[in-house]
């Protein structure tokens, strides 16, 4: 089998290095281009030790332009449109950048959220990996929003490890922040909010409700907690046929009829969901782990889906259970 000659561009931080880990596996993948500005000349296995015995490769600041078939982009948010306009890519080359850049559908991107638009993607050259909260969120409420259920403001919490602000060190992000304490940030204006009020439109077009998120700032590395509630008059039974009805065909988002918790998708590709009605509100949880169905995995999955390979291909990933 003729292998997908890939590149993976900004490869030295979190989501390249996760990246870097699926892809090596990878079965249909030939990672041809390792590439960072500030790593370049050293090996992939030095700045990521993990990698030892599972990568030679080394840090090229160089791009190759010609005979790639596909580039992951895992630059700082602002810095893709530019990048693609310096390095002219053939037309067949499919491009998934996981920053914001491109998120609104702009330059001929497609959004990549594969449970709502897995046809799109198919036919892909371009794709737009969607953001970490705004996956968790948007696969706790699209079934929500399909139905036509959600009515009045939706009031949303989420969790996020320390992973999520990135591998630069930050007031906010390093261990004597973060451990033992919580911290609220960017409430109600957060900016995946935008993404997902675009998603929800196309799911529905007559969706016009508030979205009332507040993002808090974790004690822990890995994992994103959603927990999203709106008023609701049928049966939870009703909900959680509808929501088992939406993804019977998701490969990776799955809902469960028991209580779940975040280590169950920690280290996977998978959004785990849980639906129950209380107080008159329809509250759903959702889980998933910020770096791989947050960005990494969910760019493989999309990969998956844009050259028609099994969409699990290189993700059957184990949970870190307990």
């Amino acid at each position: 089998m003729t292998k997908i000659k890939t590149a993976v561009i900004g490869a030295a931080g979190y989501t390249g290095g996760e990246l870097l880990r699926i892809l090596v596996h990878h079965p249909s993948c030939e990672l041809v281009c390792v590439h960072s500005n500030s790593q370049k000349g050293r090996k992939v296995a030095e700045v990521h030790p993990d990698l030892i015995g599972d990568c030679d490769l080394v840090f090229t600041d160089q791009v190759p332009s010609e005979g790639i078939d596909a580039v992951f982009l895992g630059l700082p948010h602002g810095e893709t449109k530019g990048f693609l306009e310096a390095l002219a890519f053939s037309p067949e080359t499919v491009i998934i950048d996981l920053s914001t850049d491109f998120r609104n559908e702009s330059d001929g991107f497609v959004y990549g959220l594969p449970e709502v638009n897995a046809e799109k993607i198919k036919s892909a050259k371009r794709i737009a990996n969607p953001g970490c909260f705004a996956t968790g969120i948007q696969l706790a409420l699209a079934p929500a929003i399909a139905k036509g259920w959600v009515k009045d403001a939706v009031q949303i919490s989420g969790i996020t490890g320390s992973t999520g602000a990135g591998k630069k060190l930050g007031e906010t992000s390093h261990f004597s922040y973060r451990t033992g304490n919580m911290s609220v940030y960017k409430l109600f204006t957060h900016q995946h909010l935008n993404e997902i009020k675009q998603t929800f439109r196309q799911i529905n077009p007559d969706f016009n409700s508030e979205l009332l998120f507040v993002p808090y700032r974790g004690n822990f590395s890995r994992g994103i907690w959603i927990t999203a509630h709106f008023p609701f008059a049928g049966t939870e039974e009703e909900a959680v046929k509808a929501y088992q009805e939406y993804y019977q065909n998701a490969a990776f988002t799955h809902v469960s009829t028991q209580d779940i918790d975040l280590k169950q998708a920690v280290n996977t590709n998978k959004c785990i969901l849980f639906v129950q009605k209380e107080a008159g509100q329809l509250v759903i949880y959702s889980a998933i782990d910020n770096l791989l169905k947050g960005a990494s995995g969910q760019a493989v999955q999309n990969f998956n889906l844009a050259f028609g390979l099994d969409e699990k291909l290189g993700l059957n990933l184990k949970s870190i259970a307990f």
